[in-house]
């Protein structure tokens, strides 16, 4: 990875990042959930049978169609992170695409999410297992200004 920030040299690419990380992740699962709410009457409210599915596909969608305009989903942004690929370039649909299946994987098969949340915690540059497969990282969007 020699196009992203080096975490010792540039730590402030990657201050707090974890803590952003669940805290955006929290918003973006509230946007999920209000998501599915608004489609469920659309449903005639069969959506409620298969919920759970339901939230999954419009996560997936959300969280898709967010990386690949912006790099970062609406949480992200709140929190004034953003994903950049190994050469350090922003998301575009087929790294959003990939990034998100990477990460819905994860969500499915729990020990995969709970080593994803452990590289996070204790990495250098705060990636999880999805960002590790394709050489991505999270980083805080204002140090990019700088």
């Amino acid at each position: 990875m020699t196009a992203t920030p080096d975490p010792y040299a540039q730590s402030d690419f990657y201050k707090d990042v974890p803590l952003k990380r669940l805290l955006a992740w929290a918003v973006d699962a509230v946007l999920t959930f209000v998501g599915c709410l608004v489609i469920l009457p659309f449903t005639a409210f069969t959506g409620l049978f298969f919920f759970p599915l339901l939230f999954l596909l419009v996560g997936f969608i959300y969280r898709t169609i967010t990386l690949a305009n912006g790099s970062a989903t609406w949480g992200m942004r709140l929190f004034a992170i953003e994903l950049r690929r190994a050469d350090g370039s922003r998301f575009d649909l087929g790294a959003a695409f990939a990034h998100t299946l990477g990460y819905t994987i994860s969500w499915a098969i729990a020990p995969l999410q709970l080593i994803s949340m452990v590289l996070m915690a204790t990495t250098a540059r705060g990636q999880g297992l999805s960002d590790h497969a394709l050489g991505t990282v999270m980083i805080n969007r204002r140090a990019t200004r700088r």
